[in-house]
């Protein structure tokens, strides 16, 4: 029969599994007797036709690996080109922190915790408070992280999160001065990837964003007499987060471009670009750390996808924090 697979007598010796020392196809005059059907393993370990009970096999055209046409666009993970791995949010998963959160970006794992101390404001800028982030990448996520102090990755990851902080005005400093050149609020930004696997940089803004919108502030006065801070911990009021900066992450093939990229594909990348835009459309930054040149158009392309990615984590946060005020 044309594209099948003959059925001429052929012997395979020491075949693991058969029970046996060899296992025969079937000659052309058996094939006429059982057609399509070959002796296969059995599953107690002898040999049965092809027919039995689990081990009902149809021979089929031959097909060699080299014939199957690859899928287009296709990455290793399934992936098309422009699609986003599923993005998980979790709000207040640090009880002792002032505000947490924690966002999975694909297997990439980064939880944020903020704790707010006083402090005297900055002496050339006494209505202001600070905003303090600070990126770790620990041995514990990645083995190509090792123990010791932060490494450049997690300095740059660190710098870059201060930038936008300060580029997109998500918190403003004025918001935390508690008494003009007195006393302040400090929100330390501990930000720690517990599994790394690609687009660090998403997933920390994202998690920082979120854990912003999940601070409580307790309510402070100044007491006259004394001039010291007094603390009341069961009135809070949620920090005023004024912009929503999200980050969307993009590698560069020489002239391809993928968006979302895992720790393999940024290895194997020519170059990257994180853009980061607001609610309403505003870049905050442009983040690239050379590689390859990207051409106006193409950033262009890239500018629009951000965009998009925005309103999608924008949905997903809201319908999160919605649901948090119903509880």
């Amino acid at each position: 029969m044309p594209g099948l697979v003959s059925a001429t007598r052929k012997s395979f010796s020491n075949l693991p599994g058969t029970g046996r020392d060899q296992i025969s196809f079937l000659d052309q005059e058996e094939e006429a007797k059982f057609p399509l059907s070959a002796v296969f393993p059995s599953p107690t370990g002898g040999l049965e036709l092809g027919g039995q009970a689990h081990t009902d096999v149809t021979l089929k055209q031959a097909i060699s690996p080299e014939q199957i046409p690859p899928k287009e666009n296709c990455r290793p993970d399934g992936r098309e080109l422009g699609e986003f791995r599923a993005t998980t949010i979790n709000l207040g998963s640090i009880t002792t922190a002032d505000g947490s959160a924690l966002v999975k970006l694909g297997n990439t794992t980064v939880i944020c915790g903020i704790k707010a101390e006083f402090a005297a404001p900055p002496v050339d800028s006494s209505n202001k408070g600070y905003i303090v982030p600070n990126v770790d990448l620990p041995p514990l996520c990645s083995s190509r992280f090792r123990p010791g102090p932060p490494g450049e990755e997690a300095q740059a990851a660190s710098q870059f999160v201060a930038d936008v902080i300060e580029n997109s005005q998500v918190v403003r400093k004025e918001d935390l001065c508690l008494v003009d050149g007195k006393l302040a609020w400090v929100l330390y930004c501990d930000i720690i990837c517990l599994d790394y696997d690609g687009n660090l940089l998403d997933a920390c803004m994202c998690a920082l964003l979120a854990a912003l919108k999940n601070v409580q502030l307790p309510a402070v006065r100044i007491n006259e007499e004394t001039g010291l801070a007094e603390v009341n911990l069961k009135e809070k009021t949620a920090l005023t987060v004024r912009k929503e900066p999200v980050a969307t992450s993009f590698v560069l093939f020489d002239s391809l471009v993928i968006v979302d990229p895992t720790a393999e594909e940024e290895d194997l990348a020519t170059g990257t670009v994180t853009i980061v835009t607001d609610e309403e459309g505003k870049l905050c930054s442009v983040h690239k750390p050379g590689g390859s040149a990207l051409t106006g158009a193409k950033l262009q392309d890239c500018i629009g996808r951000a965009k998009t990615r925005h309103k999608e984590v924008k949905k997903l946060l809201d319908k999160l924090l919605k649901s948090v005020e119903g509880t």
